[in-house]
């Protein structure tokens, strides 16, 4: 299962079967947008990404996607 995050620039994908909840992409987000909620991430506010991908590079099982990276 995938939760996905989008705005008209870009699109979050976020693989839930992937995603322990290790919370590297929330330390790793220069904007604070990442949190874990009930044990999984989020992009809490998807307007506020500005496309750097360190979510993505941070996250050890790569189960972020991210359309700018």
């Amino acid at each position: 299962m995938k939760k996905v995050f989008r705005n008209a620039d870009r699109t979050m994908k976020i693989s839930y079967d992937r995603c322990v909840g290790s919370g590297e992409c929330v330390q790793a987000c220069p904007m604070s947008i990442m949190q874990i909620e009930e044990g999984k991430a989020v992009c809490a506010d998807i307007d506020k990404c500005i496309s750097c991908c360190a979510c993505v590079n941070a996250c050890p099982h790569d189960a972020i996607e991210h359309s700018e990276c």
